[in-house]
């Protein structure tokens, strides 16, 4: 069978872990997006790093070669919806880690209105309640595609409204009756008096 392979990770850490500036951005960011923690942020900072990286290794090529090698990374982004096409390297350097959260399935369900916060937006996800072209999906960082983001959509149907709604029409008629009743009480005591 052979040995089980060796995951590596996604993301790297902080030099100075307890930077107070870099945690409170980074908190913000987990607020604004519902991430669940502070490596998903992380992941986000790897992905626009390696982008930018190749981004400065194209730089320092020759302008021939550059050009060929320039539109892999720029179709890429393109595909993803990252960047226009008519971008260029200097917009790739440009780039923020909010580009790439953007792109995140979990912000695209949030952003379409399948969702009322991001947070919701990453439980339906987990829960199964959402699928990218009539497949489920349950990992909320995954990273759509320009194509694959008017196929994100409901996987079984869901009411996200609770029934709270029917149950206050329900007292409000209690209430219209408990008013009418109330109302005929000092009409029979006048009565008597009479």
């Amino acid at each position: 069978m052979g040995d089980p392979r060796r995951l590596s990770k996604k993301y790297k850490k902080p030099r100075k872990l307890w930077d107070k500036k870099r945690i409170l951005e980074e908190s913000k960011l987990k607020r604004e997006y519902g991430l669940k923690n502070t490596r998903e942020v992380w992941i986000a900072q790897a992905e626009l790093r390696k982008v930018r990286r190749e981004a400065r290794k194209l730089l320092a090529l020759p302008e021939e070669i550059r050009e060929k090698e320039a539109r892999v990374i720029l179709s890429k982004l393109e595909r993803l919806n990252i960047l226009p096409g008519t971008a260029t390297i200097d917009d790739i350097l440009s780039l923020t880690v909010r580009d790439f959260l953007e792109r995140r399935l979990q912000t695209i369900v949030w952003r379409k209105g399948l969702a009322k916060t991001p947070k919701q937006a990453r439980q339906l996800i987990v829960h199964g309640f959402i699928s990218v072209d009539g497949r489920r999906v349950l990992s909320p960082g995954m990273l759509i595609t320009k194509e694959m983001e008017d196929k994100v959509a409901y996987y079984k149907p869901i009411q996200l409204e609770p029934k709270v709604v029917e149950e206050k029409s329900d007292n409000n008629e209690e209430a219209s009756e408990q008013v009418e009743e109330a109302g005929n009480e000092p009409k029979a005591q006048e009565e008597v008096k009479a």
